[in-house]
């Protein structure tokens, strides 16, 4: 039996393990999914082996930390500096990135988006800017300070803190920080928000399960949005892809996760 989890703070929230427990109980796949509150994310890969995991994805705000846990990084995660999913592969922690193609195929249903606003500067933010960037789209971001967005302008976005903000017209706007996960917090003051937001076609935000406050003033505007959880769907087939070895059907696994949601 093979025993994966998903490590975060908070983590009590996450949906991952009714996911892949899914999988793998309709597709009689001998493992089992839980969660770890872990607060310090140096300890990630002590922790990790302690407990004999297989594998496990990592949520807010240890992914960078995940990043520097591994014995090696392998495609886009290697690029960016942030891992979401690891696989003990023989004793050595191997590190990926399923979010940012997770969050492509959620936004697929917005259409041809060809200028986006990211809001915030943590590990998320850094895999969808840089995937946005692969694809053509013209990524701003947008940060409380000015110390993490080093990564983004050599990236070649343009960045921004919310005291020199120019605003502009975006396709899409989308929320990276964990502002609304525990809290009725916005990503940024509620002026500069509103002005954004009458400025943006789309909204996403990457928290799901809960109708956030930027979500809410989003739909108070009649902004076409949505929350992370097709984002957590597609990084979750992806994620579960490697757990497995590849060894399920990707549309099986998709379908039972999908289902999931109706829980």
């Amino acid at each position: 039996m093979k025993l994966f989890a998903v490590f975060g703070d908070p983590v009590a929230h996450s949906r991952s393990p009714l996911m892949h427990n899914s999988v793998f109980k309709n597709l009689n796949y001998k493992a089992c999914y839980t969660r770890i509150h872990l607060q310090d994310g140096s300890k990630l890969r002590e922790t990790f082996f302690a407990l004999g995991l297989s594998g496990a994805n990592i949520t807010v705000p240890h992914k960078e930390a995940a990043y520097m846990a591994c014995d090696e990084v392998r495609g886009f995660a290697k690029k960016v500096g942030v891992v979401n999913t690891l696989v003990n592969e023989n004793g050595r922690l191997i590190g990926y990135n399923t979010d940012a193609d997770g969050f492509m195929f959620a936004i697929k249903e917005f259409g041809d988006i060809k200028n986006i606003l990211v809001l915030g500067a943590g590990g998320t933010a850094k895999a969808l800017s840089a995937r946005f960037m692969e694809d053509g789209i013209k990524v701003s971001v947008l940060n409380r300070s000015k110390e993490r967005l080093a990564y983004f302008r050599e990236l070649g976005c343009d960045c921004f803190i919310w005291e020199d903000f120019t605003i502009g017209k975006y396709d899409l706007v989308v929320n990276t920080t964990s502002a609304g996960l525990k809290d009725e917090e916005l990503p940024a003051p509620l002026k500069l928000i509103e002005k954004i937001l009458d400025n943006s076609s789309f909204a996403a935000d990457a928290i799901y399960g809960k109708v956030t406050p930027f979500l809410k003033l989003s739909k108070g505007k009649n902004i076409i949005c949505k929350d992370g959880a097709d984002m957590l769907l597609g990084q979750g087939v992806l994620a579960n892809e490697l757990f497995v070895n590849y060894e399920l059907k990707t549309n099986d696994i998709k379908l039972h996760m999908s289902k999931s949601f109706e829980l």
